[in-house]
């Protein structure tokens, strides 16, 4: 079983198990009531030059915007993007939040616009690139996706290239490009050994290849950091069945139908359906 995890520049409310992550805490899908979709067509870009109050009024906006949108609440993350751009209609990490909310929200064709408004304002902005590259990435166009993650890469400013390092090597995971994969992921640990995603990812990574002892070194390397969830538990029952360590698999197997009956994880146990 393959699991995929984003990793964008805002955390929402509700991970799985690792999604997408200022710092490495998740994004993933967001709680509560879909919110109606903000009007992107009231948007113009404005032909004067927006004065410095304006801009810090904007920024102000979506701060609270991206706060929101961590919290889970998107309608009031869109109510307040939108107020940004009402301060500066050309400030585009409004129009990144916007596309966030609305990707999670399972929006395609908005968040599409937004991602490329925010893009054409800012195209240099990492954080922009890196979020649009995971929406392209989950859209089936890896090629531009890569190009994007690799703008956020070399931004000799972006305080957090294991961001786009991981998406990078989720995207060459789901392309079938594990060579890449791997590369991008061990990159992505190296900028930021506490990548738990990372991490994670490439001890599933190596599963799927079937080197099982190293899946087993990075699997444990992520239990030492943070305590065990059901991917990570089921992900162990097949290392170690693979392995043939009847005690270890039986150990993990144990945790698993303990802790966390009637996952998904723990029904495949059930069924036995390890591969």
């Amino acid at each position: 079983m393959k699991r995929f995890i984003a990793v964008a520049s805002v955390a929402l409310a509700a991970v799985g198990l690792l999604s997408a992550c200022a710092g490495t805490q998740g994004a993933g899908r967001v709680t509560g009531q879909p919110a109606p979709a903000v009007p992107v067509s009231d948007y113009k870009p404005v032909e004067t030059i927006v004065s410095g109050t304006a801009r810090t009024r904007a920024k102000s906006h979506t701060d609270l915007a991206l706060a929101y949108l961590e919290a889970g609440n998107v309608a009031v993350a869109l109510e307040e993007a939108r107020l940004a751009l009402r301060d500066d209609a050309s400030y585009g990490p409004a129009y990144n939040v916007i596309g966030l909310a609305h990707m999670y929200l399972q929006e395609g064709p908005l968040a599409r616009e937004n991602f490329e408004k925010a893009l054409r304002f800012a195209p240099s902005d990492p954080d922009i690139n890196n979020n649009f590259g995971w929406f392209l990435c989950q859209n089936g166009e890896v090629a531009r996706a890569m190009e994007l993650f690799n703008v956020a890469i070399k931004n000799p400013l972006y305080n957090f290239p294991t961001r786009p390092y991981t998406n990078a090597g989720l995207c060459s995971m789901q392309a079938g490009d594990l060579a890449s994969a791997e590369v991008n992921l061990l990159r992505a640990i190296n900028a930021d050994p506490t990548n738990l995603q990372a991490i994670f990812n490439l001890a599933l990574l190596f599963y799927n290849r079937g080197n099982y002892f190293e899946a087993r070194k990075y699997l444990s390397d992520f239990h030492a950091q943070r305590d065990s969830v059901a991917e990570s538990l089921w992900l162990a029952v097949r290392i170690e069945r693979k392995l043939g360590d009847k005690a270890s698999e039986a150990g993990f197997a144990g945790q698993l139908r303990r802790r966390f009956a009637g996952t998904p994880e723990h029904q495949l146990l059930m069924q036995g359906k390890y591969d």
